[in-house]
């Protein structure tokens, strides 16, 4: 029933000016830290988190950067973990992580499955992506903050709850971000109603990318 019942859409660099911003506005406040921590929300199938480890990997910053992939749909912690996805989906990501900044082609970081694989026509991500991932079930609805975390990426997650759930969620990443922490909603949420506003400065506006106060 959960499978039905959670949405796992997405799409790899999903919204190329969101990864955009994240590598001109974000990335030079991450490079500051010694070591970093990630968190991508409501990871679904994983696309969102391999878009986020491409960049970092670009950036020098992957090595040092421990990420935390969380969903509360185990099959698609699975799919997420095996980071293989559709050569039909792969042709237009190419065209999305180009605009977001992508220094190299997206073709590097992946090898098509043979003919005679069991994933014909699909396109596995390389394994160095995920080593420092984890891939965990976590729900922003009963779950408690799990670590220190100096990114939050949560897209296209809290449109699916209801006000008080929402707050709930918000407040969760207030206590869970360090001090000048970021988070992420994209440009279709806001955290504008919520009573944790008042916590959060606008660091990109059209992207819904917020700073934390402290």
């Amino acid at each position: 029933m959960l499978q039905y019942l959670t949405n796992s859409a997405s799409e790899l660099f999903r919204d190329s000016s969101y990864f955009l911003s994240l590598r001109e506005k974000v990335i030079p406040h991450l490079k500051t830290y010694p070591s970093i921590k990630v968190w991508v929300a409501g990871c679904a199938t994983g696309e969102e988190v391999y878009s986020l480890a491409i960049i970092l990997e670009e950036e020098e910053l992957l090595e040092r950067t421990t990420l935390y992939a969380t969903d509360i749909n185990s099959r698609s912690l699975e799919a997420a973990e095996k980071g293989v996805f559709g050569l039909d989906e792969i042709e237009t990501a190419a065209q999305r992580y180009q605009k977001s900044g992508g220094k190299r082609a997206l073709s590097d970081y992946y090898k098509v499955e043979s003919a005679s694989s069991s994933a014909a026509g699909s396109a596995r991500f390389h394994s160095t992506l995920k080593k420092n991932v984890t891939f965990a079930d976590h729900s922003l609805v009963t779950d408690a903050v799990f670590a220190e975390i100096h990114l939050i990426s949560c897209r296209n997650v809290l449109l699916y709850l209801n006000n008080e759930l929402q707050n709930r969620a918000i407040g969760l990443f207030h206590e869970s971000l360090c001090r000048k922490g970021f988070l992420g909603l994209g440009s279709r949420e806001t955290i504008q109603f919520s009573h944790y506003a008042k916590y959060f400065d606008y660091l990109v506006k059209s992207d819904r990318i917020f700073q934390n106060r402290g």
